[in-house]
């Protein structure tokens, strides 16, 4: 028997190609890291849905554990995760991030 954050968390990565479970939200960011990560997306004109981790601490606390990425933002697509803002940004760098976007 899985927990209501573990459903939360599965439901989201299966619901939709790209998840970020970031600090705060598109309009208001609450960390630099997480804003970081969602206008890189922006910019691409890329579609993603997010997550506030900070309105949902169930997610907070379990998605470290689920994804074994202890920090946040995380990126997941098509239900993998991805990494983080730095990786992330590496990842669209050297061309590896709009291929996985594909």
């Amino acid at each position: 028997m899985t927990s209501p954050g573990i459903d939360k968390i599965e439901k989201e990565i299966k619901s939709h190609k790209v998840v970020l479970f970031v600090k705060g939200m598109p309009e208001a960011p609450q960390c630099g890291f997480s804003a970081a990560t969602m206008e890189l997306f922006d910019k691409m004109k890329v579609p993603f849905h997010s997550v506030d981790i900070l309105a949902n601490p169930d997610i907070r606390l379990e998605l470290p554990e689920y994804s074994k990425w202890p920090t946040f933002p995380q990126v997941f697509i098509n239900g993998k995760l991805v990494g983080g803002c730095d990786i992330v940004h590496e990842l669209h760098e050297s061309g590896e991030l709009q291929k996985l976007l594909k």
